[in-house]
């Protein structure tokens, strides 16, 4: 199993961004699959999660500015990040078995930084 995440980077708060994770060896839509972030300092939390590639879930402070997706064709799994906040700002990781006791199928970290 193969995770591939991209699109991170600078933006302005109130900016958008959108990342991507591009898997291999696992199907995502037939999986719990997500996107976590870490902040330095800061424990790991769960952004967000699709469960059979449609239904979803948020954490909190997320809500009505992220969104999660799965484009089946192409089994790659998007995270957009609207409305940006600087609190926003960490290292974030898609996952391929955010239901399990304990994750094995990572991406590499993307970075995201939120500042004016």
């Amino acid at each position: 199993v193969q995770l591939q995440a991209s699109g991170g980077g600078l933006a302005q708060p109130g900016g958008s961004l959108r990342l991507s994770c591009a898997a291999s060896g696992i199907i995502l839509s037939d999986n719990v699959v997500g996107w976590y972030r870490q902040a330095p300092g800061k424990a790991r939390e769960l952004v967000a999660v699709v469960r059979s590639g449609d239904a979803t879930n948020y954490l909190d402070s997320v809500k009505g500015r992220f969104t999660i997706s799965i484009d089946k064709a192409k089994n790659t799994m998007y995270l957009q990040m609207n409305n940006l906040k600087p609190e926003d700002t960490a290292q974030y990781y898609c996952c391929g078995d955010v239901d399990k006791l304990v994750q094995i199928y990572w991406g590499q970290g993307t970075q995201v930084t939120v500042s004016s």
